[in-house]
């Protein structure tokens, strides 16, 4: 990944509006900018930290302004490549209430929310997931003390679950965020 590709990733979410979306911690792109950074600072690879930046274009099981509909893949595959955008679709398809409490079960069904159907994705897949929905969540108790005061518990219980699929530093920064919320 090289720096022309993040700025034009930034356009193309200017374009569709993210800089304009309110977002705890400023706007939409200011949140999506800072989960791409986070993911950087844990040591992920370039297409991880690409999907960081992009995980909203589809909505999400939590954010439901999609920026960008589904038909429209092929869009945001150009922009940044077939890897990341293949992240993004799966962060944003998960039904987070059917997939969330078993993900870590060997063999574990994941449900996708726009196809409904079930996957059973591989290992590395899932470790891309759970380290974007900590980074994800972690801005999001960063920046939002409500937020955090509500779900700060209950994301220290799933991130502490998620342990396995999680790196070193994705682990400690979940500690040290949610540890006495």
């Amino acid at each position: 990944m090289d720096d022309r590709t993040v700025t034009q990733a930034r356009e193309c979410l200017r374009q569709l509006g993210a800089d304009t979306l309110a977002h705890p911690g400023g706007t939409l792109l200011a949140h999506l900018d800072r989960v791409r950074e986070r993911l950087a600072v844990w040591g992920a690879r370039p297409a991880l930290r690409l999907a960081g930046l992009c995980h909203a274009a589809y909505g999400t099981d939590g954010f439901p302004s999609a920026l960008l509909p589904l038909d429209r893949r092929p869009e945001l595959r150009t922009v940044i490549g077939t890897e990341a955008e293949a992240i993004v679709y799966f962060y944003a398809s998960c039904d987070r209430r059917a997939t969330y409490p078993t993900l870590t079960d060997h063999n574990s069904p994941f449900r996708d929310r726009f196809t409904h159907g079930t996957l059973r994705p591989a290992p590395g897949l899932l470790r891309d997931f759970a380290e974007l929905t900590a980074a994800n969540e972690l801005d999001l108790a960063r920046h939002d003390p409500a937020f955090r005061a509500k779900h700060g518990l209950d994301l220290l219980a799933l991130f502490t679950r998620w342990r396995a699929l999680l790196s070193e530093p994705a682990r400690q920064d979940c500690l040290e965020v949610l540890a006495d919320a």
